[in-house]
């Protein structure tokens, strides 16, 4: 059975595989099907960027100065295990075909290094320290769909969504916390067509394993108010994806987290912000709102998810045994220390963001709430940047006129333009009465 997360299977022609990919993307592009021999992972990343409406030319952006690069660097966990980055992988990455890179759970790479002319190649994509390769800011990529999808994988030409990056091929795995299970960046190899073997990808998971067991071995690093990240026996991740990742004990133990489906996911996420529990009619109400469902039904989901947590679920009333620390805390704990960066750099995206379930809908929207009152009760342009990339923010005028005011540009100028023109509001220097109307900031309506 092949591989989903290998780009060639054994005996494929690398420059056959290629030619077929870039014309299925021609055809995605066009409006058609994505076919074979594309790879579901690969599908399922390219239909997130053109969701993003992120354009096939776009490049990275560089979005950290040289000071803002070295506090990140230096605060970073990653830090501590550089040293053995370059033991594994620095060779590789010295020989002037390949490079090693490291970026942090928000995509930004916070290391690029190797061969001197390999970097300069690598510069003109913005394959540079400081430049965001999330999925949003520059497509398909093995680090950002690494981090997007929280596997390993191997990105291989034309599967890249945007064309600038399409004459290379990737392999990157994920890296966490082995204290909390929390996604803190990913291990990168980037290379020509020769990276898409297995052996590439299974270099870089091995570095990332020997990576976690590195900072595991170590005294917990501390946050910046100094206190000690706390352990957790088990996590939870429900931002910015529709299945959460549980982590315990023993999926650790297994090499990987447990992927939960959708109702599932829900239920846990639900209970996990009710540590007190909630009775069968509470939680009815909390998934299903005022729909007339069966109570047989959310009995049913029940006994499967405690099929598969086994102990962790309780009953009467429905609650966790072992509350799982979610990155939903870890945004909302950064707010209340009033760390607008370290909230921002922990909001991987929406919360469950295909849920429709009442009580997710209103934790979402709380915590996107708190996020953006933060960001424009003492606005600073790179955290207010940052916030219009994610999905909540693209087209939120009172953001984009924030930052108009506090760093003006042509962008700026014409995205606030457009927006207003959108909406059917008046310029701000137009007085009533002369066309289009007046009203409070308007936002993309999102569930």
């Amino acid at each position: 059975m092949r591989n989903p997360w290998l780009a060639l299977e054994a005996g494929a022609d690398a420059a056959e595989r290629a030619g077929q990919l870039r014309r299925a993307h021609e055809r995605f592009l066009t409006g058609g099907p994505i076919a074979a021999p594309v790879r579901e992972v690969v599908a399922d990343s390219w239909r997130r960027c053109a969701g993003a409406r992120l354009g096939p030319e776009s490049m990275a952006g560089v979005e950290m100065d040289d000071a803002g690069l070295a506090l990140r660097r230096e605060t970073h966990p990653l830090a501590r295990a550089m040293p053995l980055f370059r033991e594994l992988l620095g060779t590789i990455a010295d020989d002037g075909a390949h490079l090693l890179s490291v970026c942090d759970e928000r995509g930004t790479m916070l290391w690029v290094e190797g061969h001197p002319q390999v970097l300069r190649r690598a510069e003109r994509m913005n394959f540079v320290p400081g430049a965001q390769w999330a999925e949003r800011a520059s497509g398909t990529n093995a680090p950002g769909t690494a981090l997007a999808v929280d596997h390993a994988v191997q990105i291989f030409a034309a599967e890249h969504y945007c064309r600038p990056v399409q004459s290379w091929t990737c392999a990157a795995a994920p890296l966490h916390d082995p204290r909390t299970g929390r996604l803190i960046g990913a291990v990168d190899l980037t290379g020509g067509d020769h990276l898409a073997s297995p052996h590439s990808l299974a270099l870089v998971q091995a570095t990332a394993r020997a990576a976690e067991a590195r900072l595991a071995a170590l005294e917990p690093a501390p946050t910046a108010g100094g206190a000690p990240v706390p352990p957790h026996g088990c996590t939870l991740a429900v931002l910015g994806r529709d299945e959460a990742l549980l982590h315990t004990p023993e999926t650790r133990a297994a090499g990987g987290p447990l992927r939960l489906g959708r109702r599932h996911s829900e239920i846990l996420l639900l209970l996990a912000a009710h540590p007190d529990g909630l009775t069968g009619e509470a939680l009815a109400r909390e998934l299903y709102g005022e729909r007339d469902v069966h109570p047989v039904t959310l009995r049913a989901e029940l006994s499967r998810l405690r099929h598969l947590l086994g102990p962790l679920l309780d009953s009467r009333p429905y609650r966790l045994r072992d509350r799982p620390h979610t990155d939903y805390d870890t945004v909302a704990d950064a707010l209340a220390a009033d760390e607008p960066a370290a909230a921002l750099d922990a909001y991987s995206g929406p919360l469950l963001p295909g849920s429709e379930a009442p009580g997710v809908v209103r934790l979402r929207r709380l915590l996107e709430q708190r996020l953006r009152r933060r960001l424009l009760t003492r606005p600073d342009a790179r955290l207010l940047e940052s916030w219009l990339c994610t999905a909540a923010g693209e087209e939120d005028l009172e953001v984009w006129e924030t930052l108009h005011a506090v760093r003006p540009t042509p962008q700026t100028t014409a995205r606030v333009r457009e927006l207003r023109d959108a909406y059917g509001l008046l310029p701000p220097d137009v007085p009533p009465g002369q066309g289009g109307r007046r009203a409070t900031y308007p936002q993309r309506s999102r569930n």
